[in-house]
């Protein structure tokens, strides 16, 4: 038997079957409530409810997302701090936290709660994660003595694009091996 797509929904149907989608996708994902929002909107306008109109839709989305935050399965503030932390684990500078977090529709307040967290437990923070960019891509410190003029231009242009600063950049830039060798045994 081929199913009807054009029967119609209960609205309390459609609410359940939004907090179940909601539900796979955050176990699945662990978003932020931006990206919840957004991957909801996209499939039910994909798909169109029928009888509901995009207005409704949105106004819908909203009271799942507030249900979800009331009982805890989405949290922007534990979002920031565990993408935060992740990312200082694989070398990004705070510009590029803050950027991505951005990007993830985090409220600005929770982006200024974590980056002050991660100033105050590391005041040079950037300054290592730096160095683990440098130790990463073999760049400035890391290559051969005679290389190391020849692509110092280069070698500050990856660690720019990587959303370091000028004077963290020239810092990292001018330690010798042996320096370098010591601080990241610290790490």
């Amino acid at each position: 038997m081929i199913p009807i797509k054009n029967k119609k929904k209960s609205f309390e149907d459609t609410v359940q079957e939004m907090r179940d989608f909601s539900m796979k996708y955050i176990e699945k994902y662990a978003p932020s409530k931006q990206q919840l929002r957004t991957y909801l909107l996209k499939k039910y306008l994909k798909f169109g409810a029928v009888g509901i109109k995009k207005n409704e839709i949105k106004d819908l989305i909203d009271v799942v997302l507030s249900d979800l935050e009331k009982s805890k399965y989405l949290n922007d503030k534990f979002y920031s701090n565990s993408k935060a932390k992740n990312l200082i684990q694989r070398g990004s500078s705070i510009n590029k936290i803050r950027n991505y977090l951005m990007s993830k529709g985090i409220n600005q307040k929770f982006v200024k709660e974590t980056l002050d967290k991660i100033k105050d437990e590391n005041e040079d923070q950037d300054f290592f994660s730096a160095l683990k960019v440098c130790k990463k891509r073999r760049i400035g410190p890391c290559r051969v003595e005679d290389n190391r003029p020849l692509f110092y231009k280069k070698d500050i242009a990856v660690l720019a694009r990587n959303g370091f600063d000028f004077d963290t950049s020239k810092r990292v830039m001018d330690l010798s091996k042996e320096e370098f060798e010591k601080i990241t045994r610290l790490f």
